[in-house]
């Protein structure tokens, strides 16, 4: 029998994201039936789902792995920030070199945005304003010399960022250059998100700032959720990658808005 490559963690981890995104499809599944499903051994699957569980992304129950439910998979920051890593990364690169020295940038609190930070301590002068906690950190330690505006409001810690009529006060007073967002779900070019204060902060934050940009990966579009707040015609461009579905960018383009799709880089194995 041949020894199997080892594989390398970024592998690893967009395994265990497979292995999250089948759990959470079918609701609970046998772990026996999960290492057959993705051709590792009993062994390598324990592994993958104790390192789910301890990130509190699903439960292990007398030999099956059971997802959380469908809202907290779809908002909660630690199911969102390696999910479809790949195409953030090559979607927040491609983004880099539209941010200007000296400019006044929003960001708001999706993960698909993370990626983006090393590029922003490469640009002189930058101030950003943000309702995330998680942003904002990230900023500090990698990227010190940017001025950053925590906007402060109603805590939600499950989403590690701020909501509510503080931080909607805040964005009416600010005029920024530009605005990165993204989108919890795209269905023909309409915009929906599960949580009707965070649909407030996204139109504070669209109202504020000259020119906008939407950054959605593959995964977000065809769904629909509880709230709708508008589309994207809202945004100057939408950036995605060669994953989405053609209908989905016809549906895009139809409403008069360029779409720039990017190949996100394979995991090395």
């Amino acid at each position: 029998m041949t020894a199997r490559t080892r594989l390398s963690q970024a592998a690893v981890e967009e395994r265990r994201q497979a292995v999250l995104r089948y759990v959470a499809e079918h609701g609970e599944t046998r772990i026996d039936d999960l290492a057959r499903h993705f051709d590792v051994s009993l062994m390598t699957m324990h592994r993958d789902l104790d390192d789910l569980t301890g990130r509190h992304l699903l439960r292990k129950e007398r030999g099956r792995a059971v997802a959380f439910p469908a809202l907290t998979m779809e908002t909660a920051t630690r199911f969102r920030e390696n999910s479809a890593l790949a195409a953030k990364n090559a979607i927040c690169a491609a983004v880099a070199g539209r941010i200007r020295p000296g400019s006044t940038v929003l960001m708001e609190d999706s993960t698909t945005l993370f990626p983006l930070v090393p590029a922003l301590a490469e640009v002189d002068q930058l101030h950003v304003v943000t309702n995330s906690v998680g942003l904002a950190q990230r900023l500090g330690s990698a990227a010190p010399a940017v001025n950053v505006t925590l906007l402060g409001g109603h805590y939600r810690g499950d989403f590690n960022s701020c909501t509510g009529p503080t931080v909607t006060r805040a964005l009416s007073r600010i005029r920024a250059d530009l605005v990165l967002m993204s989108a919890t779900a795209v269905l023909e070019g309409r915009l929906f998100h599960p949580l009707n204060d965070y649909v407030e902060v996204k139109l504070a934050l669209l109202a504020s700032a000259e020119q906008a940009l939407l950054l959605v990966d593959h995964s977000k579009f065809g769904k629909t959720a509880t709230y709708a707040y508008g589309t994207v015609a809202d945004y100057h461009t939408v950036i995605t990658d060669t994953a989405t579905p053609a209908a989905e960018l016809a549906a895009i383009r139809d409403l008069g808005v360029p779409v720039e799709t990017v190949e996100p880089e394979e995991p090395s194995l």
